[in-house]
C-alpha cells in the first residue's frame, strides 16, 4: 500500500498550511488538474471504493441515519459550484472524529462526528469541506502528482489505493513512519487543498442556510480541547489543526450577513441515536445519561433528549415506558422518520404487528418508496407472516433501487420463508455482489439455475453470472 493510499484514507478533514487571505474572491485552483484521470474513471473507481468499503468497514446499517446524512449532503450539492458527479454519503460505525472523500463522489462519515458536533452548522460544515474537495478534484490532483513524483501508472497508483483499503495494513502509523522528503511536495499540496476546502465549503455552508461561524466553532472547539491532550485523537496528530486555519474560518465566516439557524431536531435527533445505539454506551448508562440531561435541562432540544431516553428504555426491554414517551413524541413530530421508526421498534417487539403496518402504511402515502418506510413496512409484513406482500413490496422498491444491500438481504430472507429457493438464492447474488463478494454471488446464482425449470429465467440467471464475472474481472484489473 503506498504512503499516499494511508494519507487518503486517514482523510482530508485536518490538513496544515500556510495562512492565506480571508478573501472570498481567491481563485479555486482545484479543477485545473486532473487531466489523466477522466470524471468517468473517478466514477468507476468510486463505485469499486463503495463495494469494498461495505465488505471491509463497519457501515452503519441504519435506515434512519443514512436517510438523514443522504438528504443533509444532498441539499449541500445543490448548492455547491462545478459538481460532476454523482454524491453518496455514508456512514461507517467509529467514534474517531472523521468524514472523508473519495473519487467518484463518496463521501464517508463517522458516527463519532455527530458526538464532537454541537448543531447541525457544526456537522453540515465538515460535510461542506469534503464536497469541496470532490468539486475541485483534489484527491485526483494529489494522486496524479504522486504517481508522476514516484514515476508511476495512473492506474497503478489507483489500484494500490483500492488495494490499501480493502486490506489496510498498518493505517496512518505507516504514513508517520515514512513520511520521507521525497513525499513532502504532496504533503504540501493537500495542505494548500485544505484552505480551499475551507474556503469553498464554507461558501456552500451558507448558500445552503446554514450558520457559517459552524465551521470555526468546530474548529477551534477541536483545538482547544485536545491543545494540551497528552494523547490526542489520530487525527489532530497526522493532521494539525493551527490557529491560522481556525481564525481564517471564523474571519471568512464574519464576512457573511449574521444569521440565526434555529437548533434542527433530527440531527438533535441523529445524535440521540447514535449515542445510544451506535456509540460506547449500554442501554442503562444511556438511561442514566438521559436522565439526567432532562432533570439539569442540559438539552438543545427537549424532545430530542426524550427519544434519546426512549431508545434507552428500549434497549433494555422497557418497551411500555419507552412507547409512552414514543407515542408523545408522534402526537408532535407525526411524519418524523426517526419517531416512525422507532414506533415500528417497539410495536414488533410487544407483536402489536398489525398497528404497526397500517402505520408504514399511511407513511409511505407520504414517503414513496422512501428505504426508511419500505424496510420497516417489509420487516413488518414479516414478522406478522406476510411473507408474499413484503416480497411484493420490496421487489418494487428493488427496480427504482437495486443497490439497497439492507434491501436486498430482507428480500432474500422472505423469498426463503416462502420457499422461493430459487428467488432466494438470486437476491442473496444480488446482495454479495455488492459488497464486491462476486464468487460467492456467482455460486448463489448457480444454485438458482439448477433450481428453476423456466428457460427465460435460467437465461437471465446466466446473464447475470456473465455480469458478475465481467465484473470481477474489471474489479481485479484495477487492483
Amino acid at each position: 500500500m503506498t504512503r499516499f493510499a494511508h494519507f487518503v484514507l486517514a482523510g482530508l478533514l485536518f490538513g496544515y498550511a500556510p495562512l492565506m487571505s480571508a478573501n472570498n474572491q481567491l481563485p479555486e485552483i482545484g479543477t485545473a488538474g486532473a487531466s489523466a484521470l477522466s470524471i468517468d474513471k473517478e466514477i468507476i473507481y468510486g463505485n469499486a471504493y463503495m463495494r469494498i468499503i461495505r465488505a471491509s468497514s463497519r457501515m452503519t446499517n441504519d435506515p434512519v441515519l443514512s436517510e438523514y446524512v443522504t438528504e443533509l449532503g444532498n441539499h449541500l450539492v445543490a448548492k455547491a459550484d462545478l459538481v460532476r458527479t454523482p454524491f453518496n454519503f455514508f456512514l461507517v460505525t467509529d467514534n474517531e472524529i472523521n468524514a472523508a472523500a473519495f473519487l467518484g463522489g463518496y463521501v464517508k462519515i463517522h458516527t463519532g462526528l455527530f458526538l464532537y458536533a454541537d448543531t447541525e452548522s457544526e456537522f453540515a460544515s465538515v460535510i461542506a469541506h469534503e464536497i469541496a474537495h470532490v468539486t475541485q478534484r483534489h484527491i485526483a490532483r494529489s494522486i496524479e502528482n504522486q504517481a508522476a513524483a514516484q514515476n508511476l501508472s495512473m492506474a497503478g497508483m489507483l489500484g494500490s489505493l483500492l488495494l490499501g483499503i480493502a486490506n489496510p495494513v498498518a493505517g496512518i502509523a505507516a504514513l508517520q513512519a515514512t513520511m520521507a522528503a521525497g513525499v513532502q511536495n504532496s504533503i504540501n499540496y493537500t495542505r494548500a487543498n485544505e484552505f480551499e476546502a475551507d474556503r469553498i465549503g464554507l461558501r456552500t455552508l451558507a448558500k445552503a442556510g446554514y450558520d457559517p461561524i459552524g465551521m470555526g466553532n468546530f474548529f477551534g472547539k477541536l483545538s482547544e480541547k485536545y491543545r494540551y491532550a497528552s494523547k490526542p485523537p489520530q487525527m489532530l496528530i497526522t493532521h494539525p489543526l493551527p490557529e491560522t486555519r481556525v481564525s481564517e474560518a471564523r474571519a471568512r465566516a464574519n464576512q457573511y450577513p449574521n444569521r440565526y439557524v434555529a437548533p434542527s431536531l433530527s440531527f438533535q435527533f441523529a445524535k440521540s441515536r447514535i449515542i445510544v445505539r451506535h456509540g460506547t454506551f449500554s442501554p442503562s448508562e444511556a438511561l442514566e445519561h438521559y436522565n439526567r440531561v432532562i432533570k439539569r435541562k442540559e438539552y438543545r432540544i427537549e424532545d430530542a433528549a426524550l427519544y434519546g431516553k426512549a431508545l434507552a428504555l428500549f434497549g433494555m426491554g422497557k418497551y411500555k415506558e419507552s412507547k409512552t414517551i414514543v407515542d408523545g413524541l408522534a402526537t408532535r413530530h407525526p411524519d418524523n422518520l426517526f419517531v416512525i421508526d422507532t414506533q415500528t421498534d417497539i410495536d414488533l417487539a410487544m407483536k402489536n404487528y398489525q398497528p404497526a403496518i397500517k402505520r408504514l402504511q399511511v407513511a409511505q402515502t407520504r414517503y414513496p418508496n422512501n428505504q426508511v418506510i419500505v424496510l420497516n413496512l417489509a420487516h413488518a409484513f414479516s414478522e406478522n407472516g406476510q411473507f408474499e406482500e413484503g416480497a411484493k413490496l420490496l421487489d418494487r422498491y428493488l427496480r427504482e433501487r437495486p443497490n439497497d444491500a439492507l434491501a436486498w438481504g430482507e428480500l432474500s430472507r422472505s423469498q426463503r420463508r416462502l420457499k422461493n429457493m430459487a428467488a432466494s438464492h438470486t437476491a442473496r447474488a444480488e446482495y454479495l455482489s455488492l459488497h464486491s463478494d462476486y464468487r460467492r454471488a456467482i455460486d448463489e446464482l448457480h444454485s438458482a439455475y439448477n433450481l428453476t425449470e423456466n428457460n427465460l429465467e435460467q437465461a437471465r440467471i446466466q446473464a447475470r453470472i456473465e455480469q458478475f464475472k465481467a465484473a470481477e474481472q474489471e474489479l481485479e484489473s484495477l487492483n
